[in-house]
């Protein structure tokens, strides 16, 4: 669970927060009992840059599986039969 500072309880003990963001684990800071900012170790931080959208992982997985995902032939093996009948109480 993230530890949470008031802004002022953060100035007055900085190398604390440092050591738990350092540690792994994100001190939130807040303001007049409201979240603020967050402070991660810089190892998370470059980790959290470089994700990247949605569309870019799309893409990036239709790129390395083209092969498998251009296979059209599941297409045709659809089963036509009409089903089963409605239920009606």
């Amino acid at each position: 669970m993230d530890k949470i500072y008031s802004i002022a309880e953060a100035r007055n003990d900085l190398s604390s927060v440092i050591r738990e963001a350092e540690a792994g684990r994100p001190v939130t800071l807040s303001r007049r009992g409201r979240p603020v900012a967050v402070v991660v170790s810089a190892t998370d931080y470059s980790r959290l840059a470089q994700r990247r959208s949605l569309a870019e992982a799309i893409q990036r997985f239709r790129a390395a599986n083209a092969a498998a995902l251009d296979d059209t032939d599941w297409l045709t093996e659809r089963d036509h039969s009409p089903g089963r009948a409605a239920w009606r109480p």
